[in-house]
């Protein structure tokens, strides 16, 4: 999956020529019309079904939500009665629960994504609680039963370019993996950091990072870190 995320990152620019056309014919429908998360998530769902993107990694809807809102931007202004433009949510203001981002690692690979509902719960015999979790971007068939305590916390952040001089070795991060095969987000931590000048193009720091699944080490950009939430 392409879990690169794209908070106040550049559009994501994955789009097949298909899904670029479909998007585009949604921005020519009349004034008036809004779309929301529930928009952007079955929007994704349709694209990840389609043959147009086998062998492709999986479209989020957050990277949907991120290429209307640039196209929007480009649009002439006109009346807030005519058009509403999703706000991005102030980081200084105290979010709703109801409004938190969650992810959850699954047990078919021990990588982290993005929850789109908790389905249902319940309590095993050992007291332990679980969900039942719908991830971003899958079917129901793909639909699993998560412990909270040990696989679901809140979504983790992308660090941004001028966030490299707060990592420290030995820091817990989420490291994006790219392989031939997959894409995916897994655990991590620092080990080593070789920090270098940034140019026009943003960070150019090299970090090694550990994988907690494995235990293998690669070096990394910053680019591919999110930050943990803190409880």
């Amino acid at each position: 999956m392409d879990r690169l995320r794209p908070r106040n990152r550049e559009v994501f620019s994955g789009f097949t020529n298909a899904e670029i056309e479909k998007m585009k014919n949604f921005l020519n429908e009349p004034k008036g019309v809004t779309w929301g998360r529930e928009f952007y998530q079955k929007l994704a769902g349709s694209f990840n079904r389609s043959t147009g993107r086998a062998g492709k990694p999986v479209i989020k809807w957050t990277e949907i939500e991120g290429w209307f809102q640039a196209k929007l931007q480009d649009l002439p202004q006109v009346p807030n009665s005519e058009l509403m433009v999703p706000k991005c949510k102030e980081v200084d203001v105290m979010q709703d629960p109801s409004e938190l981002e969650f992810e959850a690692k699954s047990s078919k690979d021990g990588a982290w994504y993005d929850v789109e509902a908790f389905l249902a719960h319940r309590f095993l015999s050992t007291g332990e609680a679980e969900v039942h979790v719908r991830f971003v971007g899958f079917g129901a068939e793909e639909d699993e039963w998560i412990n909270i305590k040990s696989s679901v916390r809140q979504r983790s952040i992308p660090l941004e370019n001028t966030e490299c001089s707060n990592l420290n070795v030995g820091d817990s991060v989420l490291c994006f993996q790219e392989r031939r095969d997959q894409a995916i987000y897994f655990d991590a931590q620092i080990v080593e950091i070789q920090r270098r000048m940034h140019d026009i193009r943003g960070c150019r720091c090299l970090i090694l990072i550990r994988y907690d699944h494995d235990n293998s080490e690669e070096r990394v950009r910053l680019r591919r870190l999110c930050r943990r939430a803190k409880y």
